[in-house]
């Protein structure tokens, strides 16, 4: 628990991230940040957490999945300043889904720029949009892809 001299508002987190406040309420719906409520019910945040709205925001820009962020803050403390060791586990778990990223979007890169360089349009030989074939396998007429 922290001090009430350690603590914040919510219009005073969303003032110093840039963060709208009904984000910061919906980030604690989700268990990725917390408040503690004053006497007349008001959101008060213990300092420790501009770090990981920040931290949200950032990896909102990359793309990241909110599920991913809360699994990186999985072992990150709630209640209590997270030490640089708990950060330094999160950036690993973060660090091992943004290769993974990386890499899917290289693989991406390489099928775009062939498939630009082919032009066959060919949706039996496409190694992009069927590859193998597979949609030749499920039968005759219109298929959805895979999104």
């Amino acid at each position: 628990v922290s001090s009430p001299a350690e603590l914040l508002s919510d219009g005073e987190i969303s003032r110093r991230t840039a963060v709208p406040i009904s984000s910061l309420h919906y980030y604690e719906r989700l268990g990725l940040i917390s408040s503690q409520r004053t006497a007349g019910n008001q959101r008060r945040y213990p300092r420790h957490m501009l770090r990981r709205v920040a931290l949200i925001s950032v990896a909102k820009r990359l793309g990241i999945l909110l599920d991913d962020v809360r699994e990186a803050f999985k072992d990150v403390p709630l209640s209590t300043t997270p030490t640089q060791e708990d950060w330094q586990r999160a950036s690993r778990s973060w660090k091992k889904v943004l290769e993974q990223r990386r890499l899917g979007i290289e693989r991406l890169e390489q099928e775009l720029t062939g498939c630009i360089v082919c032009g066959c349009l060919s949706m039996k030989a496409c190694a992009l949009l069927n590859p193998d074939d597979a949609l030749g396998d499920t039968g005759a007429g219109a298929l959805r892809l895979p999104v």
